[in-house]
């Protein structure tokens, strides 16, 4: 039980409405079963023949209502029957209209402002649940992303927040509102006929163990089905992004096809899923409809006998009142099955907030402003799965002074990129240490230390939004002088200025509106604009023409003077005047020196070079 509501945690920062909910339920339960039983005391007077039935009534004085049920009925007679007795039953009847109306007015307004109050509930811890996976997805390392498919977590972020939501609304209602309109309904009819109510007491169980019994598979459905709803968000998503590459080698049936087949799974499962859900609310109403006829025939068989003291008025208002059980226990099937979905969901979404981070901050870490000696890697291991004996790093020794251009080479899976990306501590080490400046990268502060760090990757990821946002990129303030002065020492000023509104031109989803170049030379604009002491260039100019390429190239040239710079290059013509080169293979430096020293060597190096007909 405890699980089933671990939904509604979610709302502790909404007490206030969540209270207010909580109170408004109650009257709302409390109204709709008083305005049903106040037929009882109504047809009772009603249909009393004798005048002077109403006159014992009204020489006993009149009674104190008191909290009772009892009492409230006591007082309802005898002002009935003053009313009755003075003005006549047409009278009467025109009070007991009113009265019921008020009292379904007073319900329909606890109702209302029930929901009332549990909308900023609902639409606020969607709102908080999307802003704690967005931070949490910001701050999780690079190697979590490389298990997880895109389209699964958008998926968790969308969907399942949303199943969330209504498990909420429908946690408050089974917890607080179904149960007591059932309580308050039940606790009528044990004061109207004990004896009649223990049958109802017998009876209902059996529709709570056949809903359990069909609602039971219902979690394990729901979470097979958003799995592969999340499969099917990331082919979409994969698809839209990959449109191009799908045309240009006609692979649009393919992808159709295999869009359809993981729809049609989706389909085959939500149609169970449904099916199954839909069934609960059926057979539990078929089976409580079941005990409320027995409860009529043997009710009805107590008024013609005139046993167990039960009078035909009594018996009407009895049944209606067990009638109003029937919606609840439905409305509590339902909402069993919504928390079912929901706390599948649930365990989708807390994959996410609750996976672990193993690069964080430590205690009192050291925050960095400036770059001054050197980066050393001392003895560093690294394997992307922890436990993997396969290392894509072993035992890498390297130091790099400050203002010096560093270029590693090698084959694709060489470990280049993955050591690069240990000096943003975008990976931690498994063995050894990186320093800078003499201090361990792990006991300098993250957000300092990519600061100092500028990256320029082959492909140019830059983001729906203008030129001049996606330059300055991540800076809350910023010079437009100094946005065009990097601009043009990127060699991206001149093409800018011929958009159609210049810096503020919008240049699509991932800069498609431009050319390879041009996306390549904002993103140096925008690693300029941020004056790093730091570079690292990771094939910044492998995908591109000789012309954009030499363009880029001068603007790469101009980004690296006075600064530190690791360049990752298959194209060995661009790092030839690099101070050192590393050349690695399967994870190991197996030569280093200068371009000539290498091709004295004549090794590894001097056959990449030979293949690329380059001296």
């Amino acid at each position: 039980m405890k699980k089933l509501f671990s939904v509604l945690k979610y709302t502790k920062d909404y007490k206030k409405y969540t209270a207010l909910n909580i109170l408004f339920n109650i009257l709302f339960s409390i109204f709709s079963v008083f305005s049903i039983s106040l037929v009882i005391p109504f047809l009772d007077l009603l249909f009393k023949s004798n005048l002077s039935d109403y006159q014992l009534i009204v020489s006993k004085g009149e009674p104190i209502p008191g909290l009772s049920m009892k009492g409230i009925i006591d007082w309802a007679y005898y002002h009935m029957s003053f009313i009755i007795i003075g003005q006549g039953k047409a009278q009467a009847l025109i009070l007991i209209c009113i009265v019921v109306f008020i009292a379904t007015l007073l319900k329909n307004m606890s109702r209302y402002f029930a929901m009332y109050f549990l909308a900023p509930i609902r639409n606020g811890v969607v709102k908080d649940l999307r802003n704690k996976m967005m931070r949490k997805a910001l701050h999780l390392p690079l190697s979590y992303f490389s298990d997880e498919r895109k389209g699964d977590m958008m998926s968790r972020m969308t969907t399942d927040v949303i199943e969330i939501e209504w498990s909420i609304m429908q946690s408050l209602e089974l917890i607080f509102r179904e149960p007591l309109i059932i309580m308050i309904s039940l606790a009528t009819l044990i004061f109207i006929s004990p004896y009649l109510t223990l049958y109802v007491f017998l009876l209902l169980p059996v529709a709570g163990l056949v809903v359990a019994l069909v609602s039971k598979s219902l979690k394990s459905r729901s979470a097979k089905g958003k799995v592969v709803f999340g499969q099917l968000f990331n082919i979409m998503e994969e698809t839209l992004g990959a449109m191009k590459v799908i045309k240009a080698f006609t692979g649009e049936t393919f992808v159709q096809n295999k869009f359809e087949k993981v729809n049609q799974d989706y389909n085959k499962i939500s149609i169970g899923l449904y099916r199954r859900a839909d069934l609960t609310s059926p057979i539990s109403e078929t089976v409580v409809l079941g005990v409320l006829l027995l409860i009529l025939y043997i009710g009805g068989t107590m008024v013609f006998d005139g046993t167990g003291g039960l009078s035909g008025a009594e018996f009407i208002g009895y049944f209606a009142v067990a009638s109003q059980i029937v919606p609840p226990i439905k409305q509590i099937t339902l909402a069993y099955n919504n928390l079912q979905k929901g706390l599948a969901s649930e365990e989708r979404i807390e994959k996410i907030l609750y996976a672990e981070n193993p690069i964080v901050n430590i205690p009192d870490a050291k925050k960095i402003d400036h770059f001054t000696n050197k980066i050393e890697f001392n003895d560093v291991s690294f394997a992307y799965h922890k436990g993997d004996t396969g290392y894509v790093l072993k035992h890498i020794n390297l130091t790099i002074p400050k203002g010096k251009t560093i270029a590693l080479v090698g084959q694709s899976g060489s470990g280049k990129t993955t050591l690069a990306d240990m000096i943003p501590r975008f990976y931690d080490t498994d063995l050894g240490e990186i320093r800078i400046d003499g201090v361990p990268l792990k006991e300098i502060e993250i957000e300092s230390l990519r600061k100092q760090i500028g990256v320029v990757t082959q492909e140019s990821i830059l983001f729906n939004d203008t030129i001049e946002n996606n330059i300055t990129f991540g800076m809350d303030t910023f010079d437009k002088e100094k946005v065009i002065e990097a601009a043009k020492v990127a060699n991206a000023h001149e093409f800018i200025l011929k958009q159609p509104n210049g810096y503020q031109t919008n240049i699509g989803d991932r800069g498609g509106k431009l050319s390879g170049g041009q996306r390549q030379r904002i993103s140096i604009a925008r690693a300029i604009l941020k004056n790093p002491p730091i570079l690292i260039l990771d094939e910044a100019t492998s995908a591109l023409d000789t012309e954009s390429e030499r363009l880029v190239q001068d603007a790469l040239t101009n980004l690296m003077k006075n600064r530190t710079s690791i360049v990752i290059a298959h194209r060995l013509s661009t790092i030839a005047n690099a101070d050192e080169i590393i050349v690695m293979n399967n994870g190991d430096i197996i030569e280093r020196g200068n371009h000539h020293e290498l091709l004295m060597l004549d090794g590894f190096y001097k056959k990449l070079c030979d293949m690329q007909s380059f001296k």
